[in-house]
């Protein structure tokens, strides 16, 4: 069973670019070396929003616990460091998926 989380974000005006080349360069690395796999990132310039999905192992209590020791991480936190405000809305919520028939 995997866990499934769908974040959204709606960027700060004028933080587009750098908040996609920041997240290019650090969450690749530092989710899954926390235990999380990233599903998919897509990203809508023209209405400054930012879609992703990142899941684990288990259920929503494991995710949330592995998401807790992800928070105080010393790799988070260095990813973080110095980096300034570039989401003004989050909208994150755990999803359910289904199965695509055709």
């Amino acid at each position: 069973m995997r866990t499934i989380q769908l974040r959204r974000y709606t960027l700060v005006d004028g933080e587009y670019d750098a908040f996609i080349a920041w997240w290019e360069g650090c969450m690749p690395q530092v989710r899954p070396a926390a235990g999380f796999a990233i599903e998919f990132a897509y990203g809508l310039p023209e209405t400054n929003e930012f879609v992703w999905a990142v899941s684990a192992e288990g259920d929503e209590a494991a995710f949330l616990a592995l998401e807790n020791a992800y928070m105080e991480s010393d790799a988070r936190a260095q990813a973080f460091a110095g980096v300034p405000q570039r989401v003004a809305r989050y909208d994150i919520a755990f999803v359910t998926e289904f199965p695509v028939t055709a």
